[in-house]
C-alpha cells in the first residue's frame, strides 16, 4: 500500500488579484495542492467564468472554475474541500474571521499566505507603495515618487496591482505606454483612473495576471522598479524600500482592516496623509498607532491638496460631484476630495445622484448605504458606464466636478459641463518623503 497522500483539495477565495497570484506561485506547480474553484467577490462579473488552462498550466488541462463566495458552503460540501485559502483585500478584521467560521464549520482548514511565500524577489531595486485602506493616497504618492525617480535619470517602471476584468489568457503580461494601449486593452474606468496618470507623466506601466512574467519583463527595461499596490493589500514583490500610507481623516481604520493592519506593521516608511484637512486629533491618533505597533516605523505627514480647474464655472451653483469608486465604496468613505473641493469653492447646493439614479446605479447605493450626496465613478462594463451617464445628465445640477484620477468626461460623455479635481501628494513636515528617497537614491541610484 502507498503512503502517498491524495492532493488536499483546496479552494481560494478572492476577488480577481490575490487569489491568482497566490495559487501561480505557491500551488500551480504543487502536486500536494489540487484547486477545485476560486470564489469571486467585489468585483461584478467575475463568478461564472474559469481560470484558464493557459494560465492554470498542465495540471489543470480545464481550467478552474470561479464561483460566487455565497456558494461557498455548498461548494465545500460537494468538491470534500480541505483547506480553504483567503486571498483578497480591504476587509475588516471580522469579515475575514466570519469567512473562517463558514469554512470551519464546513470540515476545512482556514489559510492566510503571507509575504514569505507570495513575495517574488526582483534583480532591481523595488519600491512598494502601499496602505491601511482604499483612498488613503497611495496613487498619488506613487506617482510623486515616480516623477523624482525619473528626475533623477532613472528608468523606472511601475507595476500596478491587478485589475484583470477582461480575457484573462490575453492579460496574462499587460503593457501600458500609451492611451492608445488602454483603448486596444479595453480597459474599464478602474483600470485607467490607475494606469493613465503614470503615462501622461510619461511612465511605463506593467500589470496582468501573472507576475513571475510581469516581474521579469519589467526588468527588462527598468533601472527601479515601483509597485503601486491596490486596496490595502501588501507587494507581490519583496521591497527594498517598503511605504505604506495612512488616512488623518480615518483613524482607527488602521489596525482594523486585512491585510491593511500587517502593510503597517511591515512598513519602514508610514505616510500620515490628508493632514492639511483632518482635525489635529485625529492626525495625533493615527500617528499614536502607527508607533503602537510599528515603533521603528519613520512617519511622514503628508498633504494632499485639492485643486479645481475653474473655481468659478462652481461658486453659487448647483453641482453634482463624481468621486474615485473605490475609495467611496468598498473604501468606507462618505466622499472623497470632489466634495471638500466643491465645497471650499462656494457651491450653493451639492445635488444627491440618489434622485436620478438608474437601476445599475442604485445597485451601488444599495450596496454601500455610507456613501454620502457623491457619485461613485464605477465603470466595470458598458452598463455602469451608461448608468453614470444617464444618472449625470437626469440630475438637477448645474454642472459636475469630476475628482478622478482621469477626465471621466472623456469616457462616460455626459451632456452638463464640467470642471475637474486634482489632488496630489505634498510634504507637510519633517522627516520629508524627498530626504527618504533622497537616501535611497544614494544607496540605489545611477551611478555618478
Amino acid at each position: 500500500m502507498s503512503d502517498q497522500q491524495p492532493p488536499r483539495r483546496t479552494v481560494i477565495m478572492g476577488a480577481a488579484g490575490r487569489d491568482f497570484h497566490n495559487f501561480n506561485v505557491v500551488y500551480r506547480h504543487d502536486s500536494a495542492t489540487e484547486v477545485v474553484a476560486f470564489t469571486a467577490a467585489q468585483i461584478p462579473g467575475i463568478a461564472g467564468r474559469r481560470y484558464p488552462a493557459a494560465l492554470a498550466g498542465a495540471r489543470y488541462p480545464s481550467g478552474i472554475p470561479i464561483v460566487a463566495e455565497d456558494e461557498l458552503e455548498a461548494l465545500c460540501s460537494r468538491e470534500g474541500v480541505d483547506r480553504v485559502v483567503f486571498a483578497y483585500s480591504d476587509v475588516s478584521h471580522e469579515t475575514v474571521m466570519h469567512a473562517a467560521s463558514r469554512a470551519l464549520a464546513s470540515g476545512a482548514d482556514f489559510l492566510l499566505l503571507g509575504p514569505q511565500r507570495t513575495m517574488l524577489r526582483s534583480a532591481k531595486p523595488v519600491i512598494s507603495v502601499t496602505a491601511v485602506r482604499t483612498g488613503c493616497g497611495k496613487s498619488q504618492t506613487s506617482r510623486w515618487i515616480a516623477r523624482r525617480l525619473s528626475e533623477s535619470g532613472l528608468a523606472v517602471v511601475t507595476v500596478r496591482h491587478p485589475m484583470p476584468y477582461g480575457d484573462l489568457t490575453r492579460q496574462r503580461v499587460q503593457r501600458f505606454a500609451t492611451l492608445a494601449d488602454l483603448d486596444a486593452a479595453q480597459c474599464t474606468n478602474e483600470e485607467r483612473e490607475e494606469y493613465a496618470p503614470h503615462i501622461a507623466a510619461g511612465g511605463v506601466v506593467f500589470a496582468g495576471v501573472d507576475y513571475a512574467d510581469i516581474l521579469a519583463a519589467a526588468e527588462r527595461e527598468a533601472d527601479i522598479i515601483l509597485w503601486d499596490g491596490g486596496n490595502n493589500d501588501f507587494s507581490f514583490f519583496h521591497p527594498d524600500l517598503n511605504i505604506v500610507v495612512t488616512d488623518a481623516m480615518r483613524p482607527g481604520h488602521a489596525l482594523r482592516f486585512h491585510p491593511g493592519e500587517a502593510t503597517l506593521r511591515m512598513a519602514e516608511v508610514a505616510i500620515v496623509n490628508k493632514v492639511d484637512v483632518a482635525s489635529a486629533g485625529n492626525v495625533d491618533q493615527v500617528v499614536a498607532e502607527i508607533r503602537a505597533v510599528n515603533p521603528g516605523a519613520t512617519i511622514v505627514q503628508a498633504a494632499s491638496p485639492v485643486r479645481l480647474d475653474d473655481p468659478e464655472a462652481v461658486r453659487g451653483r448647483s453641482v453634482l460631484v463624481v468621486e474615485d469608486g473605490p475609495t467611496i465604496t468598498h473604501g468606507g468613505l462618505p466622499h472623497g476630495a470632489g466634495y471638500i473641493a466643491a465645497r471650499a469653492a462656494g457651491a450653493a447646493t451639492i445635488v444627491d445622484p440618489r434622485k436620478s439614479a438608474v437601476p445599475a446605479i442604485r445597485a451601488i447605493y444599495e450596496r454601500y448605504p455610507h456613501i454620502g450626496p457623491v457619485l461613485p465613478a464605477v465603470g466595470y462594463d458598458a452598463g455602469q458606464i451608461a448608468g453614470l451617464r444617464e444618472t449625470i445628465d437626469g440630475s438637477a445640477a448645474d454642472v459636475v466636478v469630476v475628482a478622478t484620477p482621469i477626465d471621466l468626461a472623456q469616457i462616460v460623455r455626459f451632456a452638463k459641463p464640467s470642471v475637474r479635481a486634482r489632488y496630489e501628494y505634498a510634504d507637510a513636515g519633517a522627516p520629508t518623503l524627498e530626504s527618504i528617497l533622497e537616501r535611497f537614491l544614494a544607496r540605489h541610484g545611477p551611478d555618478p
